[in-house]
């Protein structure tokens, strides 16, 4: 059984290119009561990019369709981050894993997953064609030395 979050926000947007910023103001701002590093930040907040833009060029490549974003501390120090949509799905996971594969066509760098996974703990994908996809990201944050 999963444990309950400590904390958490879930946001529903929709797949328009200028809410991939929004999704990385909101995750920051949750992600601030951590107290995390200006790099740990940076970390979270690039790989929830790559995961929205994945939703928005990917699932919903010709249309537009709903994102939900959630964010949940775990354990007092763990950020949990799951960005999931309803679209196309992914066929073949393993592969879209892969360093430099694409569906996006020639100006995609197929870099997205493997960005989430270097600044990530730990990225768990699941999918399924035409049902969508569930991307979740789990990052703990060190505890400041000298804090209380």
């Amino acid at each position: 059984m999963k444990k309950k979050p400590d904390n958490y926000i879930a946001v529903e947007f929709l797949s328009r290119s200028v809410n991939e910023g929004f999704a990385r103001a909101a995750v920051a701002a949750f992600a601030a009561q951590l107290d995390p590093t200006l790099d740990e930040l940076g970390d979270v907040k690039t790989a929830v990019s790559e995961a929205v833009t994945n939703a928005i060029v990917h699932a919903y490549p010709d249309a537009l369709g709903k994102i939900v974003l959630r964010a949940g501390v775990y354990n007092g120090n763990v950020l949990e981050i799951t960005v999931r949509d309803w679209g196309r799905g992914i066929a073949d996971v393993e592969k879209a894993r892969e360093p430099l594969y694409t569906t996006g066509g020639e100006e995609r760098s197929g870099m997205g997953f493997t960005i989430m996974e270097s600044f990530m703990d730990k990225l768990v994908v699941r999918s399924k064609p035409d049902k969508g996809t569930v991307v979740t990201m789990k990052r703990a944050i060190a505890p400041r030395s000298g804090r209380k």
